[in-house]
């Protein structure tokens, strides 16, 4: 987007401040299961698509912030939508339609959707990429069963020792002399790129070096991220619609998390009231995270599950205590530089095994279909799937008229601007584009129309009305975990919908 090591440490300070911010209000008032909030992986590729739009390349002065505002009024305008999705009681409606062998493939499609740009990013820098895939396994797969004092030390910190270790290593490797080459500047300035000896190496020094990042020389050591701070949003009808889809993708996503959240610590499942609390207040969520400015929206983290599983450990005061220290955290301008200063290739490694969890967890959907194996449902998966990816390889396959405007990795987001669909009316041209070049969007949009057209038995379809409504009346233990604060309840006592 054209920022500054500066702007990408103050960003991730203002994520920390929102993810914790609105964790706690989905601890009190939303489906008040303990899940953390958070910067989803739904609204990255919509993202990637609006910030490599055509108009955009060629922005040279405060392209950041010009943007960040776009970014912003589009994820108002899809959190809007979503939020009166769940106030209206429409989502009850639409839970009727949505089945696990619809969750399944959108959520898979999500963590899909960046295979191309996960490992050649992190085999940019081999010699700490391979060691960290690998690290991170050994301790999730074969350490798993190793106890520490009594806790399964390996299996539950997994990813952050595996990272510290590695960042550890790659800091000495900095240090003495890997990455120096004769007449190339460490800082990786413009020039390096005009001298031959130097053009070759510039990609390895800045992906693979420590010291690339200035994030720590310039972030403040106490700063408040504060809303609007990168200006007023800007709307436009286009990124609206996009950011419109996408919310539909985010709420199909939470869905899914709540259910199986649900399960592993011996609830009964939310009811659809319950299901339209969350998601109203994940879209009000949402809109709070694009006036501050966080640059994606707000919702529900699908590794939660992977986090319940492991750790063991489901309370509701935990998580808030949790997002406490992530405010805490956000005040605290080093921290976020800290987090910025990482080495490209570690950070896509840790990517890809980020983004494989989320597949694996959207097709363990499929558990709660009671005839998962059934022809019908392996077709609608696997037809949904494979043309979610390969529907998108066709408009994504309509390059920019330059190939030197883009990195290679962000020329498939260039498909709203050059996709192949032209109706004579540029905005709409960009809606349709950029839809069907989201890998998720076709996925669910697919998945949809089959489940919902092909005959099959509720067994079958996996019918995803888990639980009656009035089962929340009749059982206590559902009411203590599900209902909002007592003063609360009183105020929306007649909102049936809300499971209140």
């Amino acid at each position: 987007m054209g920022g500054t090591d500066k702007d990408t440490s103050t960003v991730i300070s203002t994520m920390l401040l929102v993810s914790g911010m609105t964790t706690i209000l989905h601890s009190y008032f939303g489906t008040r299961l303990p899940l953390v909030q958070g910067s989803s992986f739904v609204y990255l590729a919509p993202a990637l698509v609006i910030m490599n739009a055509q108009e955009f390349r060629n922005l040279t002065e405060h392209k950041f912030r010009h943007i960040m505002r776009e970014l912003q009024g589009a994820i108002i305008i899809g959190s809007i939508f979503q939020s009166l999705l769940g106030f209206s009681g429409l989502m009850s409606l639409l839970l009727r339609l949505i089945h696990p062998i619809i969750v399944a493939p959108t959520v898979a499609a999500v963590g899909l959707a960046f295979f191309s740009y996960g490992f050649p990013q992190a085999g940019s820098c081999v010699e700490i990429s391979i060691p960290l895939i690998l690290l991170v396994l050994i301790f999730t797969l074969y350490l798993r069963g190793v106890s520490i004092f009594g806790h399964r030390f390996f299996q539950i910190y997994a990813v952050p020792l595996s990272v510290m270790i590695i960042w550890t290593y790659a800091f000495f490797l900095t240090a003495g002399g890997a990455y120096n080459y004769k007449g190339c500047s460490p800082d990786i300035p413009s020039s390096n790129i005009l001298i031959d000896a130097c053009r070759k190496h510039a990609y390895t020094m800045t992906h693979c070096r420590t010291d690339v990042s200035n994030a720590w020389r310039t972030a403040a050591w106490v700063r408040i991220p504060y809303p609007l701070q990168w200006g007023l949003p800007i709307f436009h009808f286009r990124t609206s619609i996009i950011m419109i889809f996408v919310s539909l993708v985010a709420s199909v996503d939470s869905v899914g998390t709540y259910h199986t959240a649900s399960v592993r610590i011996n609830l009964k499942p939310p009811t659809p009231g319950i299901v339209s609390r969350g998601i109203a207040l994940e879209g009000f969520c949402s809109i709070l995270a694009g006036i501050w400015g966080s640059g994606t929206g707000s919702t529900t983290l699908t590794e939660n599950v992977h986090t319940i599983n492991i750790t063991k450990v489901a309370n509701r005061r935990a998580v808030e205590l949790g997002a406490v220290f992530l405010i805490f955290f956000s005040f605290i301008g080093k921290v976020g530089a800290i987090l910025a200063s990482i080495p490209l290739a570690l950070a896509a490694s840790v990517l890809c095994f980020t983004w494989a969890l989320v597949v694996a967890l959207g097709l363990s959907t499929l558990q709660y279909s009671s005839q998962a194996a059934s022809f019908r449902n392996i077709m609608i998966v696997g037809v949904s799937l494979f043309l979610g990816l390969s529907i998108p390889a066709y408009f994504q396959q309509y390059q920019p008229e330059s190939s030197l405007i883009l990195p290679s990795y962000f020329v498939p987001y260039g498909a709203a601007s050059n996709g192949p669909l032209h109706t004579g009316i540029k905005q709409l041209d960009f809606v349709i584009n950029g839809l069907l070049s989201l890998n998720m969007v076709v996925t669910l949009l697919i998945a949809f129309v089959l489940e919902n057209s092909v005959p099959g038995s509720r067994q079958e379809r996996g019918v995803y009305i888990w639980s009656r409504p009035e089962d929340i009346s009749t059982d206590p233990s559902l009411l203590e975990e599900y209902s909002l604060p007592r003063k609360l309840c009183r105020c929306l006592c007649r909102e049936k919908h809300l499971g209140v």
